[in-house]
């Protein structure tokens, strides 16, 4: 559990619910613009074979592809900020939170194909839940960083300015020699 001070804690808080309810608005978003029945003639195959939509988007052109991969990216990429914001923690190890949100992110994109497979007009491809995995890594590792430094130097000031400097240390305390209890 982290420690907040007396000016942090609705600070955090505050942060911790924000995450929480922009989290689950994006969430909702996503499963409304993925989760919707599609009306249309004819449905592609599924893609379970890696890359392979991505290389067939290459060959529409760069313009109709950069859409395309973008989309991808784009579609989960804020979960690589709203995981670690609703969680609310500024003094993590950066391996383990970036482990732990695309670990997140991936399990949700996979768990959007699965529900994919029951709605009509809708297949499961491969190649989105490897892009969105990625966007999710490079909305992390562009944000959250430099946004818990910055979050860590700012409580670390607020810190400082609430708390008086203590005196400096004036040499060691003296003893008082101990006389011995008579017989």
């Amino acid at each position: 559990m982290q420690r907040q001070g007396s000016n942090g804690g609705s600070a955090a808080i505050r942060v911790r619910v924000t995450g929480g309810v922009l989290l689950v608005a994006h969430l909702a978003l996503v499963a409304w613009l993925t989760l919707r029945p599609l009306d249309v003639p004819w449905v592609s195959p599924a893609n379970m074979h890696p890359l392979a939509g991505i290389r067939a988007d290459l060959a529409l052109g760069w313009p109709e592809a950069a859409r395309r991969i973008g989309e991808g990216l784009a579609l989960l990429a804020p979960l690589g900020v709203l995981l670690p914001m609703a969680g609310g923690r500024l003094v993590v190890s950066p391996l383990a939170s970036m482990v732990r949100t695309v670990a997140a992110g991936t399990l949700i994109s996979l768990g959007i194909e699965l529900l994919q497979t029951g709605v009509p007009g809708r297949v499961v491809d491969i190649d989105a839940v490897l892009l969105n995995t990625v966007g999710v890594a490079l909305a992390h590792l562009l944000i959250v960083p430099a946004a818990r430094v910055r979050l860590r130097r700012r409580a670390e000031s607020r810190s400082r300015a609430t708390h008086p400097r203590e005196e400096p240390v004036q040499g060691r305390t003296p003893t008082i020699p101990r006389v011995g209890i008579a017989p």
